[in-house]
């Protein structure tokens, strides 16, 4: 990619955060790359010392492009939120970003579903 390609790229990942009956909600808007990769593990996971949420859903309906860096971010907080019996779901992901969650086969470890409000119901 060159310079330019890059710099007309969106460098930041905005982030909002909610609890929905004890379940954290990560809403994300951007492109989740290598270099917005630590702000979405920290979303997911709060690894400033907090204890980390049992169950998430990551609302990636604003997010346009995701590259092995964000699926990385999700594969380690599947891991760290199943060894505490818990779960991390997808939800609403666009076209783009879903292809790249089946390609890999992120879809059949992680629950993917269609809204936010899908992926917090049991």
């Amino acid at each position: 990619m060159t310079d330019i390609e890059k710099a007309d790229r969106p460098k930041s990942l905005s982030v909002e955060q909610r609890v929905v009956d004890g379940v954290r909600v990560v809403t994300l808007q951007g492109e989740i790359d290598h270099d917005v990769k630590d702000v979405l593990g920290e979303a997911l996971l709060s690894t400033d010392g907090a204890v980390p949420p049992q169950r998430i859903v990551a609302d990636l309906s604003g997010v346009t492009f995701m590259d092995s860096s964000g699926i990385n971010v999700f594969l380690a907080a599947h891991r760290q939120v199943s060894g505490a019996h818990g779960w991390l779901r997808i939800a609403a992901a666009q076209e783009p970003v879903l292809q790249v969650l089946r390609l890999v086969g992120v879809d059949a470890l992680l629950s993917c579903h269609p809204t936010t409000e899908q992926a917090l119901n049991p």
